[in-house]
């Protein structure tokens, strides 16, 4: 199975200002990026320390439906111990019905031990347990009537949620992985691989792994799109013509730019004006 080749653009919320957030959802839409995304951390990560501005990433893509009218989005990825499975549900049809049925459902087992001592937040010595439950859960509140559930984590008896989301059977779900775990829970519930820290060869190490976890619960791996999300710093357009080409190589379709640093809606800028060069790769790719 042969999937497009996609485009995103993402300003995580982090170390940066509304105006530029607006500015990123601006170009997205006007410029014809398939995608446009956030991340999903309630303090700063990376090497400036947790202390630095941020936002919070379900409210900004309840922004993001208001803001663009074409353009999906979604946040990769949401970090599953920070809410209860039945509220983001909930969330997720929310945006889904502001949206028009644009939002793609990013979610991950959480992995920030600062986050989670710091603000008291349990669970992530069992974070790929809840977030298997937590599929099954979201998945189930999403197109059943009534949803019954009895985990080690979460227990639901007669759940209701109303209304269900516009796009059928759901939003796309997008679940970021790199290890054996949670690969698995790739296999059952995704429909898009998020390859977390990655390159191409990273992609080529870790494809075997999850062919292999397809094989276990009898799903054509082929099905599953996969993703990756890289940076540019803007100063070279041919090296990122070469990196896409090399990651269209090993079946990374979703391809996402991260804009980070400073001056972040100018960066937005020189990666629009790319993407058109980007656009022939997935023409080349069709004839090969």
């Amino acid at each position: 199975m042969r999937h497009p080749l996609r485009f995103g653009i993402k300003n995580s919320g982090q170390d940066t200002t509304i105006e530029a957030l607006r500015t990123t959802w601006r170009i997205a839409e006007e410029a014809g990026f398939d995608h446009v995304w956030d991340f999903d951390h309630l303090a700063s990560i990376g090497q400036g320390g947790p202390d630095r501005p941020i936002y919070e990433g379900w409210t900004l893509q309840a922004a993001m439906a208001e803001a663009t009218k074409r353009v999906r989005f979604g946040c990769l990825v949401t970090g599953n111990t920070y809410r209860h499975p039945v509220v983001l549900a909930k969330m997720a049809v929310t945006v889904d019905h502001l949206s028009g049925g644009r939002l793609e459902f990013g979610i991950g087992a959480a992995w920030a031990e600062i986050e989670h001592s710091m603000y008291g937040i349990e669970g992530l010595d069992h974070r790929v347990g809840l977030l298997s439950e937590s599929l099954q859960i979201i998945k189930s509140l999403w197109t059943e009537e009534r949803t019954n559930f009895e985990g080690r984590y979460y227990h639901l008896k007669g759940a209701i949620a109303n209304p269900k989301p516009i796009q059928k059977p759901y939003p796309p779900i997008w679940v970021g992985a790199s290890g054996q775990t949670t690969l698995r829970l790739v296999a059952r519930h995704a429909d898009v691989w998020n390859i977390a820290g990655g390159d191409p060869d990273r992609v080529k190490e870790l494809t075997p792994m999850l062919d292999e976890a397809c094989g276990a619960v009898g799903r054509d791996p082929s099905e599953i799109r996969r993703s990756l999300q890289f940076g540019w710093d803007g100063a070279d357009r041919g090296e990122l013509i070469d990196l896409c080409g090399r990651l269209l190589e090993v079946g990374v379709t979703e391809q996402v730019i991260y804009l980070r640093g400073e001056h972040l809606d100018a960066l937005a800028e020189k990666v629009a004006e790319a993407l058109p060069d980007l656009r022939k790769l997935d023409h080349a790719g069709a004839r090969q």
